[in-house]
């Protein structure tokens, strides 16, 4: 085969399918105008049907609005049918309420016209009584002699002398019952105490007198042109006092350990009997020595005694110094370690720190140990003492408390104030010399005969109690028990003494007539 049959038979085949193409085209676009005549025929028909549906639609909603309508105004109509009601049963109530109103208003009006005419009528009747009032005042001043303002003042009086009695009685009452209650609870805290510890009842005493084996001593003790009683005075620091009493020196000297120290340096020397300065002087060092030694021994067999644990050192030394202190003729050594059991008994009966009490008895008078150097009180000095070894605040706190220079805060405090007073009270603890005793004893009766109506005073016992006599038509039975008060006060605040003071007032009515 030819290249041109080829060429030509492909290009019939091209035709043919050309040709084939266009009778394709042909029918396949009289099929898509069939189709699309359908489609707008459909689409015809579902417009139509939509309008028709639409207008039901619109019909059926248009008679349910109006259906709506019509309730909704049936509804207001009835709800605006019931509000006319009510209101015009509100209207009614209110046009009854208003009557009623106008009714009381007008009875209101006749019941106050009423009352301005009684009260009128009152007016007349009080001024119709003020006058006969006055009148009553003016007979009644006639009568009794006095005005009004006196009769005031006469009843006031009476009504002062009525509490005044009141007051007394209550204060009696209140005193008795607290005194009742106390002494039931202290006697036997007390008794006990006293009971368990029972010291010496002889007081010590520190009598600075030297006993010479005779008299002819007393020259050497002098010594030639008085040297040896010169060097004497000098290193001792003490003032011998030689006189015709026989066989005795009596030494002098305000600080106690100086004219022990003294004391029994002259007895050593009297033994030895050599007496000249050196020996002395070397007999002084010595005895200085041994006190110093047996200042320290003492101290520390108090608090050993008393089962105290870390005490200062130094407290010790002066504790140890207490020995020599005496007060009233009592060692205050002896007298405050009896202090000092006494408080741990009672501190045990209620249950309080036994070894706080102890350690408070003890130190309460360790002032006195520097009394003689330091100025000011023993209690200053004490709390100051115990500051400055940082001894704890409940001691200082009693140290401060035991002679009431401040108020009692707490149980060992008090405890350490009776074991004090029990100390000092109790039979041969204390005594003093005459002329102070004299001198409390008349300071005691100048105090009583300073209050306005004492008509005399006496100190007896000893000094123990003060009976007061008063002028019975200057001193009323109820100003007695006041005045008895304030005596106390005075004698607290202006007296030193050991123990308590009876304060016994006496008032007494005597009727004398004569049968002739």
């Amino acid at each position: 085969m030819n290249i041109v049959s080829f060429i030509i038979i492909f290009l019939v085949l091209i035709i043919t399918n050309f040709l084939s193409v266009l009778v394709g085209i042909k029918y396949r676009k009289k099929g898509d105008e069939t189709r699309i005549n359908n489609a707008e025929e459909e689409a015809r028909r579902i417009i139509n049907d939509a309008i028709k549906k639409s207008e039901t639609t619109k019909k059926e909603a248009i008679i349910e609005a109006k259906d709506e309508i019509f309730k909704l105004r049936t509804d207001t109509e009835k709800e605006l049918k019931e509000r006319r009601a009510d209101i015009q049963k509100q209207e009614r109530r209110l046009q009854t309420k208003e009557e009623t109103i106008d009714k009381k208003l007008s009875n209101l009006e006749a019941k106050d016209e009423m009352i301005n005419n009684k009260i009128q009528k009152a007016e007349a009747k009080l001024q119709d009584a003020e006058k006969f009032r006055q009148q009553q005042i003016e007979i009644l001043e006639k009568i009794s002699g006095l005005s009004v303002q006196k009769a005031k003042e006469y009843i006031l009086s009476l009504l002062d002398q009525d509490l005044k009695h009141e007051k007394v009685i209550k204060i009696n009452e209140h005193t008795q019952n607290i005194k009742e209650e106390c002494e039931k609870i202290s006697k036997n805290i007390i008794t006990q105490a006293i009971q368990r510890y029972a010291p010496d009842q002889v007081a010590e005493t520190t009598v600075s007198v030297v006993v010479l084996p005779s008299d002819d001593m007393k020259g050497r003790i002098i010594g030639r042109e008085g040297r040896n009683i010169k060097a004497i005075e000098t290193i001792t620091g003490v003032d011998l006092i030689i006189d015709d009493t026989p066989e005795v020196i009596t030494v002098s000297c305000t600080d106690p350990i100086r004219r022990e120290i003294a004391k029994i340096t002259l007895e050593k020397l009297i033994t030895d009997g050599r007496i000249h300065p050196g020996k002395i002087e070397e007999m002084f060092g010595k005895v200085t020595k041994e006190i110093d030694n047996e200042i320290k021994r003492a101290g520390e067999t108090a608090v050993l005694d008393l089962g105290l644990n870390g005490v200062n050192h130094n407290i010790i030394k002066l504790l140890g110094r207490l020995k020599y202190r005496t007060s009233y003729g009592q060692s205050v050594l002896t007298h405050s370690i009896e202090v000092a059991n006494l408080a741990g008994l009672m501190a045990a009966e209620l249950g309080e720190d036994i070894t706080m009490a102890k350690r408070a008895g003890l130190l309460h008078d360790i002032g006195k140990a520097l009394s003689y150097e330091i100025e000011g009180s023993h209690v200053q000095i004490g709390a100051d003492i115990a500051r400055k070894y940082k001894e704890c605040d409940d001691v200082i706190h009693t140290i401060e408390a035991h002679h009431g220079d401040v108020e009692t805060k707490t149980v060992i405090a008090g405890l350490v104030q009776a074991a004090d007073t029990i100390s000092a009270a109790r039979p041969g603890a204390r005594k003093e010399n005459l002329e102070n005793f004299i001198k409390r004893l008349e300071k005691l009766e100048s105090i009583a005969n300073s209050f306005q109506g004492v008509e005399k005073s006496f100190a007896i016992q000893a000094g123990r109690e003060v009976r007061i006599i008063v002028r019975p038509d200057e001193v009323s039975d109820d100003e007695m028990v006041l005045m008895a008060r304030e005596i106390v006060k005075q004698i607290e605040h202006n007296l030193n003494y050991p123990g308590q003071i009876k304060v016994h007032v006496v008032r007494e009515n005597r009727a004398i007539e004569y049968a002739k």
